[in-house]
């Protein structure tokens, strides 16, 4: 293998080799290495010891030089050579030494040397631009298709490669699986799924190495395929919208709203649902054009959502809060629009708190929001609640919750009184959920509402997502090949500032530095206390992401400097400049109380607050308003959501009480104090009914300043305008270089080249006032007030257009502009209200108001007067100008300095001049010099309706020190006095045109307008005319329209047009500059304006008016949101759709079909579907059954069974005139298995149930006898129906048939044991079928079958009873059954008893006991039998205490005793026999056993007197157990009834027997009779003396005697059943029965004895 390492890049790719290397290169290391080896082999030869390289440096230049590209052949061989030298060295001299590790020194710095230039030589080689090999291809497809560019790039180091749609980087992560970006080997892909319209666009692939920057371009076009439905018509921005043909048949109907069973002042509870709703007719009821409902709260328009929930059935509009909360609290509105206008309906909804879960706790903060999110940190906002449980709020806790879980984490450890709180700690990316609880001295209030979800990001990052374009990165990163490149230390963050500070915490912001290299960089923040010079690091661990930071541990009350510095890998980076110096105390105070609280009387349950507001108070979020009836001392809130302005209606008083009224201000800083108590007002009805909705004008004490006051009268429950309707800005400025100083600056137009010209607006009828026409060449010397006077001056009146008129073009549409006659027409009045605008030391700026009259004709121009008065006295009028001049304002130059000077002004028109104005006041040429602005002037009015108008007006002319920032509007009713003007608007508006709102209805008014600039509020232009509030007679509002085409355009209607009356269009009150976006098509009285392609450049508010009538006009304001729905109706009157009730769904039917069905809201008769499966359409045929019921839009298909075939995506497509829609169903994996499996059980259980069936199946029942009973219920059961019963598959025999009572089939198993375990099964047959239920009472079935026997029959157990025995005290309960899985355990006191010698338990059958044996004082107690059934313990206890006890034990003792006496008793155990029967002269030996402890004392009694031993009659007792009764020699008068008598100190006892005696013959013998223990009598015979008969004693003489043995029975037998012959001998006991069989055997052989 060659020692020559490969570049890793040549690893990877194999086609790459080393001739991509130049040929000077490759010439130059050649030599390179000759020189190296000549120089190592002189070194060599010299006996030089030229080694100096350790292993470690060998090996890292080994490292090095293979990594740029090879590796010399001559450092192995020198590494080799230098070992065998070392050893040579070593016997070296020192002198020797020293010389070689000079020369090893110089070596090793010129071998670095080297080292180093051949590295930068290679570099400078391999180091190669971008280059596309193959570049991407552009690409048409269709939409939904998929497509892929391709593209492969060289270059060294290897360039990075970026993907860039319309110059935006593409970002995989914001669309999820719809870009797939691959690189490898150079080769680099960019596959784009599921194509849409969006995706038309051109595409960039940017290379970029450290070389510089390359890139390919390539274009997509994505297509529909069905031609019909051209997408490119829709597009923004492609092309124009087809033209507007306004509908017709339709083009009279005008839509009748009606509004009735309207909602009304609602009150609710925090948790609770509430609804509005109204009933809304419409008149004529076109199913084509339904009215559009909206809602709206406070001014801001409600859409769906989880809180609100819309509905609209035809009739009935409704509108449902799902789950109150404070912020719903608020005016309502319901706006129904209609093609002819809008009518609305307003109400308050008032919300509650809820009852606080800790009594005296308060309620729940409000409106939580974020502020300023960052990657790291977000500003957490609320508003403070209006209740604080009747103790001082301490301050608030604030909760976080990431977004997807459910666990809250508290943000602060220690409440916070300021409304605002910086939450840090949050991670990057993450998206976060706020709540805010209140907390006072008694507790924690409810969590508020949770804010909306914020994400914790980098504001750029965030905009990114959103789909903000940013500019491409061009940047390049400047790298070696060995290592990656040195970062660069970031410079030092600028703009450092204290955006907030509280006693809380600080919050500090700055901008990134400009030096910060290419990676990411951090900050870290540091303090300084006011007086030390110490920096202290306030985040030394974690540096901060963000360029915002919140500081929290810092002293109340100092003060302290801040600054910044930036860190990355490279270092950290010089500190920021410095703050100034920050005291830590809240900023913000909190506010005044208010004052001069004043109630009005308004309804029968309401009143109207007003107060003044909180002077010097920053950041004012509202007031909280609270009532008290007077003398109560209660205090109720009238609102828990904080209002702003001055007034309010308390609703829900109760009529006839008297109430006081008190408010208080609140800011983030908290609440103010209660203002001073109004005085005690009783609520009754006004006089003149109340204040009705949309009307109440602002009262002011101030004059001419109030720039708090506002243009829709805030604080009154009106309804609040839609943001749509808010007027836009004007962009039109006037400053005295734009004003026309003569002739030349008219904007001359000739009649043959243009069709119209510039307008503006006039005053008080609203009509357009034009800019003069050219004059024609002609001069005016002279004006008079007559035509023929300016005839005579050569004017040519012919000549004379107006303006906005247009020339006849042939092309145009729409009617042509009529004649006007001379003989009709009139010169104007004379204009007024002269005034100046600006003045100079030799000029001066006048504005004045056009005509009252305009004498049938536009107004064309004016001429100007003017004369000096000197001394009072006025001199001769001199002409300002030649030329008619079009604007209203006209400066007049070369005028004296210091003089005062007098105005008078002319109008013309096509008939003439009019009379000159008469003469203005006097002015005096000066020099204007105060800092604040002129006057505004043009002061105009249009749109005038019964409680809102429009004031237009022109910038001053005299701006002051500063440009003009704002404009004021002042309103007052025309008989009010000076001081009641009121400020329409509360902040400066940059427009020059607003529209005033909450006017009553018929009450005339002036307005006046002031500019504002930095120095202040400047003069107020001069009054508008008196106008009354009152909408004229037929006045129509402009409508918005979007016809089947989708064309959207604006329209409106006059029924009062003039002759010569024209629709004038205008965008923001100001002409419409760019023509091209809007088409404007006029026909009789109506005129349209269709936008030609809508989009953001068409946002504003389009007005008309009709010129020639009394001020008719109207306006419609687009913005964003508008446009948003215009767009989105468009496409869906482009693109309709057919509307769905349910989208495709599938269900089973009972015999196991499949049902596929969808339902739309409606179907024509001619309406078209189609079932499609897998992109195949499916047919009515036998295994698809499709239905369609065009009535109720059912569509459904059934079929019979589902197949394996079946599986796939079902699709309805619907097709209904021009509209369409289609739903899809995918049945595939899992859910098309388990729908099959579940099909084929539902058609197994039809079939099933066809025959006998199982209703029920089988089950189990314990009764309560503990027998265990198997049941099930049949149904479909006839007289043939057999049943079977089967245990583990042996037939259960019974000898009765089955009775199916009731359907209930049941099986008795009596005493469940373990035995009875196993498989039960019942079968059910019969012609029609079969059917079993299986129940396997194996494992856990049997387990719980055992426990419910148990159960029941521990249920069964008796009351614990107690019973004394000789041995103790027994505790016992019966049970009805006993099984062995019945476990017992006995307690005594709530200890458990274990098992002893002297306490035991058991079961005897079903007796249950525990015997205690010698018991004893401590077994007093209560003692508890437990029997557990496997689940639950049952208890039965006995209290054996007291005398209970000592009864027991008593008892005990007794039967103790007893017990003993009766074991220790004297008695006779055995032994005696009833009846002894012997021979006379026989002996008799009786024993037998006694027992007695003491030792009984024994006697012998016979015929009841005692018996004395003898020689005769021996007696002995022997062993104190065997007692002996022998008779030596029997005789006759031994016979009789013997007793033995034994008694001891228990007891005495005795034993009877009878002795018989009868003749003797034969050998005489002894009788002996002995009792063994077990009371058995054992004979034995003895030889004694013999007796002779007849005196002969010969053996033949002898028989043997008859000997029975006599058991003793219970009674004696009788005498005579004993034979009686005296040849007889008897030496056995007998018993009767033997005796008589013997005495038959006797009769029957006729032979004695």
């Amino acid at each position: 293998m060659s020692s020559v390492s490969v570049p890793f890049y040549q690893k990877h790719h194999k086609h790459y080799d080393r001739d991509y290397r130049s040929s000077q290169l490759h010439s130059t290391m050649q030599d390179y290495r000759l020189q190296e080896k000549r120089n190592i082999t002189t070194h060599s030869h010299g006996s030089e010891h030229v080694s100096g390289f350790t292993h470690t440096k060998d090996e890292k230049l080994k490292h090095s030089e293979g990594y740029i590209g090879g590796e010399s052949h001559f450092v192995q061989k020198n590494t080799t050579e230098e070992h065998n030298v070392e050893r040579i060295a070593s016997h070296s001299s020192r002198k020797v030494a020293i010389r070689e590790s000079a020369e090893r020194i110089s070596l090793n710095k010129k071998i670095h040397e080297t080292h180093e230039f051949h590295k930068r030589l290679k570099e400078d080689s391999l180091l190669r631009l971008p280059e596309f090999i193959i570049k991407p291809r552009s690409h048409t497809v269709w939409e939904k298709q998929n497509v892929k560019l391709h593209c492969t790039v060289s270059g060294w180091p290897e360039p990075r490669l970026t993907w860039y749609k319309n110059n935006v980087p593409i970002n995989v992560y914001t669309d999820p699986g719809k870009y797939v970006i691959d690189s490898k080997y150079g080769l680099h892909s960019l596959e784009i799924n599921n194509c849409n319209f969006d995706d038309t666009a051109q595409y960039r692939a940017s290379a970029m190495n450290t070389k510089g920057e390359l890139s390919a371009f390539a274009s997509i076009v994505v297509k529909r395929f069905k031609a019909e439905l051209d997408d490119f018509s829709f597009h923004l921005g492609r092309f124009a919208l087809p033209s507007y043909d306004f509908f017709p048949g339709d083009s009279h109907v005008k839509f009748d709203v009606h509004i009735v069973e309207k909602f009304s002042v609602s009150f609710g509870k925090e948790g609770e649902t509430m609804s509005l709703g109204c009933t809304v007719i419409v008149h004529p009821n076109l199913k084509r054009f339904q009215p559009e409902i909206q809602w709206w709260r406070d001014g801001i328009q409600l859409h769906p959502s989880k809180w609100a929930q819309m509905h609209f059935s035809g009739e009935c509009a409704t509108l449902t809060l799902t789950h109150l909360n404070k912020e719903d609290e608020g005016l309502y509105t319901m706006r129904v629009l209609t093609k002819s206008g809008y009518e609305l309906h307003s109400a308050y909804v008032f919300v509650r708190d809820s009852e606080a879960e800790v009594a005296g706790a308060p309620t729940a903060p409000l409106d939580v929001y974020c502020l300023d999110a960052n990657k790291d940190y977000v500003i957490v906002s609320w508003k403070q609640p209006a209740v604080d449980g009747g103790s001082p709020i301490l301050g608030y806790f604030v909760d976080r919750c990431e977004v997807g879980t459910s666990h809250w984490v508290q943000c602060n450890d220690t409440p916070v009184k300021f409304a605002r709180l910086p939450v840090t700690g949050l991670v990057e990316g993450r998206s976060y959920i706020f709540r805010v609880r209140a907390v006072n001295n008694v507790g924690i209030s409810r969590p508020s509402r949770v804010s909306d979800p914020v994400a914790a990001l980098d504001p750029s990052d965030r905009d990114r997502l959103k789909g903000i374009p940013l500019a491409p990165w061009t940047g390049q990163i400047i790298v070696t090949e060995e290592e990656p490149a040195e970062g660069i230390v970031p410079g030092q963050p600028t703009e450092l500032t204290v955006t907030e500070a509280t006693k809380n915490y600080v919050v500090l912001s700055w901008k990134p530095p400009g030096q910060r290299g290419h990676e990411g960089i951090m900050y870290y923040v540091e303090k300084c206390v006011a007086g030390t010079e110490d920096w202290q690091r306030v985040n030394p661990e974690i540096p901060v992401k963000s360029p915002r930071y919140a500081l929290f541990d810092l002293a109340e009350g100092k003060s302290y400097r801040f600054r910044v510095r930036s860190t990355n890998s490279a270092g950290i980076g010089e500190p920021s400049e410095a703050t100034e110096f920050t005291e830590v105390t809240d900023k913000l105070d909190v506010p005044k109380a208010p004052g001069h609280v004043v109630p009005s009387r308004n309804t029968d349950t309401s009143m109207v607050v007003g107060w003044e507001e909180s002077k010097d108070t920053k950041e004012l979020v509202g007031y909280y308003i609270e009532g008290s009836i007077s003398g109560s001392g209660k205090w109720d809130p009238c609102n828990n959501k904080p209002v702003k302005g001055k007034r309010f209606i308390c609703h829900g008083l109760p009529t006839g009480e008297s109430y006081k009224f008190r408010v208080r201000a609140v800011n983030a800083a908290g609440l103010s104090e209660f203002s001073q108590e109004s005085e005690a007002l009783e609520v009754l009805a006004a006089l003149g009914g109340g204040v009705p909705d949309g009307v109440f004008p602002e009262q002011s004490g101030n004059i001419g300043g109030l720039t708090e006051s506002r243009a829709s009268w805030d604080g009154k429950h009106e309804a609040s305008q839609p943001a749509r309707d808010t007027l836009l800005n004007c962009d039109a400025v006037l400053n005295r270089h734009q004003l026309p100083t003569g002739y030349g600056s008219l904007p001359h137009t000739a009649p043959d080249t243009s069709k119209e010209v510039n307008a503006k607006w006039t005053s008080k009828t609203n009509q357009r006032s034009s800019k003069v026409q050219d004059m024609h060449e002609e001069g005016i010397h002279e004006m008079g007030p007559k035509i023929q006077d300016k005839h005579e001056k050569g004017l040519k009146v012919p000549d004379m257009h107006k303006i906005g008129s247009k020339v006849p073009d042939e092309n145009e549409k729409g009617p042509k502009v009529q004649d006007v006659h001379m003989e009709n027409l009139a010169a104007p009045t004379p204009p007024c209200g002269i005034t100046v605008l600006e003045s100079v030391h030799d000029s001066m700026v006048l504005g004045w108001k056009q005509p009252r009259s305009q004498g049938g004709s536009d107004i064309t121009g004016y001429f100007v007067d003017y004369r000096e008065i000197i001394n009072d006295k006025p001199g001769k009028w001199n002409e300002a100008h030649i030329k008619a001049i079009s604007e209203r304002a006209y400066r007049i130059n070369d005028l004296k300095e210091n003089m005062t000077y007098q105005f008078q002004v002319r109008a013309a028109n096509m008939a003439g001049v009019g009379p000159p104005s008469s003469p203005s006041d006097k002015f005096k040429c000066e020099e204007w010099t105060i800092a604040v602005p002129g006057p505004p002037h043009d002061l105009m009015h249009t749109e005038v309706r019964k409680n809102s108008v429009v004031l237009t007006w022109k910038a001053p002319v005299y701006t002051g020190r500063n440009e003009v920032t704002g404009y004021y509007a002042d309103v007052r009713e025309t008989d009010a006095k000076e001081e009641q003007w009121s400020s329409i608007n509360e902040k400066a508006t940059s427009k020059r045109f607003i529209k005033v709102q909450g006017l009553k209805e018929g009450v005339s008014y002036v307005f006046r307008v002031r500019a504002v600039n930095m120095a202040g509020v400047g003069k107020p232009s001069d009054l508008t005319e008196p106008i009354t509030a009152e909408t004229s007679p037929g006045t129509k509002e402009m409508v918005i329209d979007v016809d089947d085409d989708g064309v959207i355009s604006l329209i409106f209607e006059c029924t009062d047009m003039a002759g010569g009356s024209k629709f004038i269009w205008s965008k923001n009150y100001e002409e419409l500059i760019d023509s091209s976006r809007v088409t404007v098509e006029t026909k009789g009285g109506k005129t349209r304006l269709i936008f030609n392609d809508p989009g953001k450049e068409d946002l504003g508010v389009y007005s008309c008016v009709v010129t020639d009538t009394d001020g008719v006009s109207s306006s419609y304001a687009i913005d964003e949101a508008e446009l948003l729905r215009l767009l989105e109706l468009s496409h869906e009157h482009k693109f309709p759709v057919v509307p769905l009730k349910s989208e495709l769904a599938v269900e089973l039917l009972d015999k196991g079909q499949v049902r596929f069905w969808l339902e739309a809201e409606h179907l024509s008769p001619n309406a078209q579907c189609k079932f499609v499966f897998n992109d195949k359409e499916i047919k009515n045929d036998e295994k698809y059954k499709i239905k369609v019921d065009h009535k109720t839009g059912l569509v459904e298909m059934t079929m019979e069974k589902l197949e394996d075939i079946d599986e796939g995506t079902f699709t309805v497509q619907l097709q209904d005139g021009k509209a369409s829609n289609q739903s899809s169903l995918v049945l595939i994996g899992d859910v098309f298995k388990n729908l099959q499996k579940e099909a084929e059980f539902q058609r197994g259980e039809w079939l099933r149930k066809q025959g006998p069936h199982f209703v029920e199946y089988l089950e189990w029942e314990v009764t309560s006898e503990c027998n265990v009973l198997l049941k099930c219920k049949v149904a479909n059961i006839k007289k043939e129906t057999s049943i079977i019963w089967y245990k583990d598959d042996r037939e259960i025999m019974f000898d009765e048939k089955h009775d199916f009572k009731d359907g209930v089939c049941t099986l008795l198993v009596q005493q469940f044991s373990k035995k009875d375990a196993g498989v039960y099964e019942i079968v059910l047959k019969d012609d029609r079928g079969r059917d079993s239920s299986v129940l396997r009472l194996l494992e856990k079935a049997f387990s719980d079958l055992i426990t419910e026997v148990c159960r029941m029959a521990a249920l069964t157990a008796t009351e614990v009873k107690v019973q004394s025995t000789e041995h103790g005290i027994r505790l016992y309960s019966f049970v009805s059954y006993y099984l062995e899985d019945l476990k017992i355990i006995w307690h005594h006191n709530d200890t458990k008893l274990a098992s002893t010698d002297r306490v035991k338990s058991g079961v005897t059958g079903e007796q249950i006991w525990l015997q205690i044996n010698e018991p004893t004082q401590k077994d007093q107690g209560k003692y508890t039998l437990e029997l557990f059934d496997g689940k639950d313990g049952h208890k039965k206890s006995v209290e054996l205490r007291g005398t209970v006890f000592d009864e027991a034990f008593a008892e005990f003792q007794r039967l103790k005793q007893a017990a003993i006496a009766e074991k220790n008793r004297a008695r006779v155990i055995g032994g005696l026999p009833d009846v002894v029967t012997i021979q006379e002269g026989k002996s008799l030996n009786l024993t037998c056993n006694v027992w007695g402890d003491p030792v009984p004392a024994v006697s012998w009694l016979k015929n009841e007197k005692e018996l004395l031993g003898d020689d005769h009659l021996i007696l002995k007792f022997e062993s104190g157990k065997y007692a002996s009764f022998t008779v030596t020699d029997v005789r006759t008068m031994d016979s009789g009834k013997y007793s033995i008598l034994v008694k001891n100190k228990y007891g005495t006892e005795t034993g009877d027997f009878t002795l018989m005696i009868v003749q003797a013959s034969g050998e005489i013998c002894m009788a002996m009779y002995v009792a063994d223990a077990a009371g058995n009598v054992h004979e034995s015979l003895t030889k004694g003396t013999t007796k002779t008969t007849n005196g002969k004693n010969t053996d033949k003489d002898l028989i043997k005697p008859w000997v029975e043995e006599l058991i003793a029975i219970e009674e004696t037998p009788d005498c005579t059943i004993i034979p009686g012959s005296e040849e007889k001998t008897m030496s056995k006991l007998t018993t009767n029965k033997e005796i008589v069989r013997e005495m038959n055997n006797q009769e029957e052989h006729k032979q004695p004895l």
